[in-house]
C-alpha cells in the first residue's frame, strides 16, 4: 500500500514539474473539464478566497473591472455584484467553455453587466485607459510572454489603476513575489501593497497617475 502511495506521489510530481516547464512555451491553462477544480475556494489558504482578493481590491459601485483568465467566473461573478450595474466587468478567457460556464452563472443570478472576450492577453484586443482594475488570479505563469501581457495591462489601465496578481504556491505555474515585482516593474508598474507571504500573496500593483 505504501509503494503504490508512493507511485501516485511521484507520478503527481513528475506531472508538475512537466506542465511547469512546459508553460515556459506553450499555453497550458487549465482545461474546461477540470473547471471544477478552481470554482471553489481553496480552503487551505484564506489570500485566495475570493472575498478577500476583492477586498484588497477597494472596489466602488460604476467601476469597469477586467478578470483576465476568468475561467469559469469564480471572480467574476461576486465583483460584478460588487461594482453594480453602473459598472461593468469584462471577462476574458482562451477557452470558450471557461466563457460559458461564467455567463451560465451570470444568467443565473440575472448579472447584466459582464461582457466576454475570448482572447489570450497580450495579443492586443484591449483599448488603451480603460480599466479602473484588472485581476490575475493563478494565471500569470500560464503566460509564456509574460512581459508582452503585463504591458498590455498595463496600457489597458487607466492612469491611478490597480493590478492585482494573486499566486498561490499549489499551483503549478506559481510565480515567486520576486518574479512578478521584476517583470511588473519592466513594463512601469510600482508596487502599492502586497498581503500574504512568501508562498502565497496578493500583490497590487500601480500604473503612475
Amino acid at each position: 500500500m505504501l509503494k503504490l502511495i508512493l507511485g501516485v506521489i511521484s507520478i503527481c510530481i513528475v506531472i508538475f514539474v512537466i506542465w511547469r516547464l512546459s508553460s515556459r512555451r506553450y499555453v497550458l491553462p487549465c482545461p474546461t473539464w477540470l473547471g471544477w477544480m478552481v470554482e471553489r475556494d481553496n480552503p487551505f489558504c484564506k489570500v485566495n478566497r475570493a472575498s478577500t482578493i476583492i477586498e484588497h481590491l477597494e472596489l466602488e459601485p460604476g467601476m469597469i473591472v477586467l478578470d483576465v483568465g476568468c475561467g469559469p467566473g469564480r471572480l467574476t461573478i461576486p465583483v460584478a455584484h460588487k461594482v453594480g450595474p453602473p459598472g461593468k466587468v469584462v471577462a476574458m478567457d482562451i477557452q470558450a467553455g471557461m466563457l460559458s460556464k461564467t455567463q451560465v452563472k451570470a444568467q443565473r443570478e440575472n448579472l447584466t453587466n459582464i461582457t466576454y472576450l475570448q482572447a489570450g492577453i497580450g495579443e492586443n484586443k484591449l483599448e488603451h485607459n480603460t480599466f479602473d482594475r484588472v485581476l490575475l488570479v493563478t494565471v500569470l505563469g500560464e503566460i509564456p510572454n509574460r512581459e508582452l501581457a503585463l504591458k498590455e495591462i498595463f496600457n489597458t489601465l487607466k492612469p491611478g489603476g490597480i493590478l492585482s496578481v494573486t499566486e498561490i504556491i499549489f499551483d503549478p505555474h506559481f510565480q515567486r513575489r520576486s518574479t512578478v515585482r521584476r517583470l511588473a516593474g519592466r513594463v512601469g508598474f510600482r508596487e502599492k501593497k502586497i498581503f500574504g507571504n512568501c508562498i502565497a500573496f496578493t500583490i497590487n500593483l500601480e500604473k503612475p497617475a
